[in-house]
Parts: structure tokens; sequence; C-alpha cells
């Protein structure tokens, strides 16, 4: 990778707060950090709603009921990653019914907008609690939280248990206990994961995703991608280039 590509990537990794996320359109990218359970990012996201920016379809001549339209339509949205993310489809679709209906009873735009971050941050906070509930102890929540937010490093036992004040040993043991994979099977699905999504919006070549999620060279990458997918980066960038279930 040139020096020109690398600052490029430096800035990319800054500017996300040191979360590795692809460059998705900007509702695409919104729709999957919910669906991922990131609070923190989806609270950053939802500083300025999507429902009050300029430039949304009208889909009616009057206003309110045009944006009440479109929130119907990212509750609908919000729901469908959640539930593609392990989210009960009742509870999915009745959180998405009680929210529409709390925008239908709403009097001016300005509260369907404001009602907006209220339930992606609801729907996160739920997402959230369904990544951690397999795990018992707080110990794994925060491992589990810090390989989330630092999968754009070489992640250790070592530094986990230096983050989490336990033996690297015992912790290795506690993860397998109740995660059911080892700490190392761990980051890689969750590295794999994210080259997923990087494959599927953005247009990041194999080698520089492997650059920036820290594999040690694109070999090993495309190795372990494999053993995951089945396939190579490249099928499945050319089977999945920006297509969605929606």
């Amino acid at each position: 990778m040139n020096i020109k590509k690398e600052l490029a990537f430096q800035e990319f990794v800054r500017r996300e707060n040191n979360l590795i996320r692809a460059p998705y359109t900007p509702e695409q990218e919104f729709y999957s950090v919910i669906k991922s359970g990131n609070m923190a990012k989806v609270q950053l996201l939802c500083q300025e709603s999507l429902l009050s920016k300029k430039g949304l379809g009208t889909l009616s001549i009057h206003s309110l009921q045009n944006i009440k339209y479109h929130f119907a339509i990212t509750a609908a949205l919000v729901a469908r990653y959640c539930m593609e993310g392990g989210m009960e489809l009742t509870t999915a679709y009745s959180l998405s019914d009680l929210y529409i209906q709390k925008a239908d009873s709403c009097t001016k735009p300005e509260e369907v907008a404001a009602l907006h971050p209220v339930m992606c941050l609801d729907y996160a906070k739920r997402m959230k609690f369904l990544r951690k509930n397999k795990v018992t102890s707080r110990h794994i929540a925060a491992c589990i939280d810090y390989i989330c937010d630092n999968l754009h490093t070489r992640i250790t036992i070592e530094t986990l248990a230096s983050s989490v004040g336990l033996n690297s040993s015992y912790l290795s043991r506690l993860f397998k206990k109740e995660v059911d994979i080892t700490v190392s099977q761990y980051i890689r699905d969750k590295k794999i994961e994210t080259a997923q999504n990087m494959l599927i919006y953005s247009n990041y070549t194999p080698s520089q995703i492997s650059s920036v999620l820290a594999f040690p060279n694109q070999s090993y990458f495309t190795e372990i991608f494999h053993k995951k997918t089945g396939m190579t980066p490249l099928k499945f960038r050319n089977l999945n280039f920006r297509k969605t279930e929606m």
C-alpha cells in the first residue's frame, strides 16, 4: 500500500473513532450500526436526525404527513435489520408498531424527528443486549466490547487480559466456557464479519481490507475468509456487492 493510501486509511480509522465501519451509503451504515448494537455510534449518528435533513422524498404534500410516512418506512427498515441480527420477529414488529403509533400522534414535524433517535437507540440497546445475552461474566462482556471496538488492531489474549484485569490463562478458559469458542476464533469471526460488510458496501480491495483489519498479510486473510465463508473475498464481492436482503 502506498503512502497516500496508508494515510487515507489512518484518517478513516480516526474518523470512525477507532471502529472499523465500511463506508456504506449513509442509510446502510445507519441501519447496520443499529443492528450491531453499537449504542455510542448510534447516538453519534443520531445527533442530526435523518428525518430532519433536507432532501426527503415527497410522499405527501403536507409536511407533517410526509415525515410520518418516512418515519414509518424507517421503523420498518430498522425492524428488518434487527431481525436479521437475531431479534425476535414479534419484538421487532411490536416495537415498530409502537413507535409508528407514537409518531402518528405527533402534531408537529419536529416532534416526529425527535422521536426518531429515541426509537433507534431503543432498538440498538436491545441489540446490544442480544449480542451479550449468553455472556454471564462482566469480564467477558467487557472483552467482547473491547474486541468490537478494536478490530483494526492486532488483539492478543494478553491485551484483553490486561484490559479487564485478569490472568490471560484464566481469561482464555473463562471465555471458552461462556462464549463456547476461543478468544482467537471470536476475534477472527468478528473481523471476517466486518470484512464481509466492507466487501459488500465499499470499494476497498481485499488487500486494503486485510491491512485495515490488521491481518498479518493478504494471503492469511484470504485463507481465513475462505474457511469462514467457503469462497474467496473477490468471489464474495462479485456475488454480493451492494446487495442486501431488503
